[in-house]
């Protein structure tokens, strides 16, 4: 009762309610463009076409848009420009001082950044539109698009490009005058919106005797158990302790408290596994579209659910994990830092000693987080492989969704807390992915 008295509550703040009604309202703004067609192309036979060759590759990149890249709608292209554009900046500030000084320079930094972040999205955007165009016009003998040529080529990267930029603009506003990560949202409900079609599928087939019942059933039950894992695992943080030594400034005495440095098991969240999907799948869909059994066989080893698959899979997640956790945690740093205000981890030396020991339990805990991810990520393949399962279930999709919703509901409780209304739980707090 505790938890919907909670829910009633959110409503009884009228910033809060103002916040949430403005985020579903710019969300149904973006599942209605998600079916607006771009002019000048079949979507409805361009569908049935992509999804029958484009397999692979085109379910995963699918599933992030909503089902808009499929249909060529003007937001095919989803948010995943703006998304490489940022990962590519994170890359680009440990590589080049400039970018990484102005990481570090605050507020004005932070605007700088999401200023190139902009514009190296429209840039993407411009670059796969245009890859789009053409290769629509090359399939299917030109069935799909109505009148081919340049003039379609443009205008279909204006469509998609703008489509894109607006996704963009609608993230940002979520962020700043709704509740949740604008950007997050718009993947979020990319996602959930396959889900009713997944579930009216999978009934479909019960009815027809084709899935089992009672199979059903254990597939519920286990993908509760699958999210209650991945809740479990994302709050999981490995405290490590530190002592701030005292300071004597006059009559005054500073410092001398005790605090942790939390580690996160999971620091990469999903990335992993989207770099490693897309570096495997490229080349099998590629290889879909030509006619040479050599290259059908090679695509056929790089298709979910084969073992070559399954081990390039688990082992590039793995290299990701360790990649994305190296680049965006600085042991080195935090050790000068902590050395620099007086904190040491308690047993161990400060400086170099510190940064070593900080290496050690961070590799220890990415292992972990690691053999996680590649668990959850090829639970889908196992699915569907041996028991037939015909939806997608767990991997990124369910990573994605879990992860949104606790930022979502974390901060909604951080509103409830401050306005001196009980949180969702009576003990502890909901803790989102960045806490």
């Amino acid at each position: 009762m505790s938890i919907i008295n909670s829910f009633q509550n959110v409503f009884r703040i009228a910033e809060l309610k103002s916040r949430i009604l403005f985020t579903l309202g710019l969300l149904a703004i973006y599942r209605i463009g998600a079916h607006i067609p771009t002019p000048g192309i079949n979507g409805e036979e361009l569908s049935k076409f992509l999804m029958e060759k484009g397999g692979a590759l085109m379910g995963f990149f699918d599933m992030f848009s909503g089902g808009a890249l499929s249909r060529a709608t003007i937001f095919a292209l989803g948010i995943m420009p703006y998304i490489s554009a940022s990962i590519i900046l994170q890359l680009l500030t440990v590589v080049i001082p400039t970018l990484g000084r102005l990481a570090k320079e605050g507020e004005a930094g932070r605007k700088k950044i999401t200023q190139f972040t902009r514009y190296g999205t429209v840039v993407i955007s411009i670059i796969q539109s245009l890859g789009i165009a053409v290769g629509i016009e090359s399939m299917g003998q030109g069935a799909f698009v109505q009148n081919p040529g340049w003039a379609f080529r443009l205008l279909s990267m204006i469509t998609m490009t703008s489509g894109t930029a607006f996704l963009m603009w609608l993230g940002e506003q979520i962020t700043e005058r709704g509740i949740g990560n604008g950007i997050s949202l718009i993947i979020f409900a990319g996602i959930v919106a396959g889900f009713p079609n997944a579930l009216i599928s999978s009934v479909s087939l019960i009815r027809a005797g084709e899935l089992h019942l009672i199979l059903m059933l254990l597939v519920i039950v286990m993908m509760i158990a699958v999210i209650a894992t991945i809740v479990f695992v994302e709050r999981g943080q490995r405290k490590i302790p530190v002592q701030y030594a005292k300071r004597v400034v006059g009559k005054k005495v500073y410092g001398g408290q005790s605090t942790h440095l939390p580690l996160k098991v999971n620091t990469a969240g999903v990335i992993p596994p989207i770099f490693a999907s897309s570096i495997i799948m490229f080349p099998a869909t590629i290889a879909g579209f030509i006619a040479i059994p050599w290259v059908q066989s090679l695509a056929r080893q790089l298709s979910p659910g084969t073992v070559v698959y399954t081990m390039l899979y688990v082992g590039m997640i793995f290299f990701f994990c360790y990649f994305y956790t190296s680049i965006t945690f600085n042991p080195v740093d935090i050790a000068e830092n902590l050395k620099k205000y007086g904190g040491f981890v308690p047993g161990v030396r400060p400086g170099q000693k510190t940064a070593d020991f900080l290496y050690h339990v961070l590799a220890r805990i990415t292992f972990g987080g690691a053999v996680y991810l590649a668990s959850v990520c090829i639970l889908p393949d196992i699915l569907r492989g041996y028991f037939n399962v015909p939806f997608y279930f767990g991997g990124t999709s369910i990573l994605i969704v879990v992860g949104v919703a606790l930022d979502t509901v974390s901060q909604m409780e951080s509103h409830l807390v401050t306005r001196s209304y009980d949180g969702f739980l009576k003990k502890g707090r909901i803790r989102g992915r960045k806490s």
